[in-house]
């Protein structure tokens, strides 16, 4: 199977689901990378943060590095400029591999200079270390200045995304902007299977309730990167292209918005690993 893609700004082309590897590792991370790219991903999503790169890295080195897109992130903590090459830099030992053909900044970090932070992409872009720039977290006010001091254009934003929380005025933006959007969360850390529309939708198209808001994600012209730790499910989760939401069900799903996040909240814990802002 051949995933449909999305031309990023460089020509590089993005496969529009990925394997997202938040909170797995050690084997579990290892066995779904590889049900992903045996099933067809050839997208595998990951950060210095999720602390898994290692074993992404070991998975990765049984296929061609150029068939699969691999994206990481620079933790907010590590956003000065010679952070970001360092951390760059360990992903890249970590994983195995001498580029990085998506590389985000984790959340925004009002505390470091995002000029200072974008230089040091330019920096990476330049060498051949990162193909594609982009951010993640970031509202649509943090991106249009991002999109102002780059001097790489933003590829894409990751946000979290799903029919609970579909944030109608950033996803504006970034359409305007030609900013990709990708899902983080796209099934809401699996709350969404709570769901009373979901679960009927899953029934009457005899679908999974994952294969249904990941195909609402797809037809929303959003890159959902959902997170299994079981082969059978990642297999399960790509199985999107071969069927599709009528106009009325996909209302439903449209008409579910609650404005209501699993992750991205005002609160912020500013000391701890991921920011480390000293009072």
């Amino acid at each position: 199977m051949t995933l449909p893609t999305k031309t990023l700004p460089s020509g590089d082309e993005l496969p529009v689901v990925g394997v997202g590897t938040w909170n797995i590792g050690g084997d579990t991370v290892r066995e779904a990378v590889r049900a992903g790219l045996d099933a067809g991903y050839a997208h595998v999503d990951t950060a210095e943060g999720y602390k898994n790169e290692a074993e992404i890295g070991e998975a990765l080195a049984d296929y061609d590095r150029d068939d699969v897109f691999l994206t990481s992130k620079v933790l907010p903590k590590n956003l000065a400029y010679e952070s970001v090459i360092q951390s760059c830099e360990a992903s890249l030992e970590r994983l195995g591999t001498d580029y990085l053909d998506l590389y985000l900044i984790h959340w925004p970090n009002p505390a470091i200079s995002l000029r200072e932070t974008l230089d040091a992409m330019a920096t990476l872009h330049d060498e051949g270390k990162v193909r594609n720039v982009g951010v993640s977290n970031f509202s649509a006010y943090q991106l249009s200045c991002a999109q102002h001091v780059s001097d790489v254009p933003i590829a894409v934003n990751q946000i979290e995304y799903h029919p609970w929380f579909q944030r109608p005025d950033l996803v504006e933006y970034c359409r305007e902007t030609d900013t990709v959007i990708e899902a983080a969360a796209p099934l809401a850390r699996t709350e969404i299977f709570e769901s009373d529309v979901v679960a009927d939708l899953a029934d009457s198209y005899g679908k999974s309730p994952a294969q249904v808001v990941l195909r609402w994600a797809v037809e929303n012209d959003v890159v959902p990167l959902p997170k299994s730790s079981t082969p059978e499910h990642v297999r399960e989760n790509v199985e999107l292209f071969d069927w599709e939401l009528d106009d009325a069900d996909r209302q439903r799903l449209d008409e579910a918005d609650r404005d209501r996040p699993v992750y991205d909240y005002p609160s912020r814990d500013w000391t701890g690993d991921v920011y480390g802002i000293s009072e």
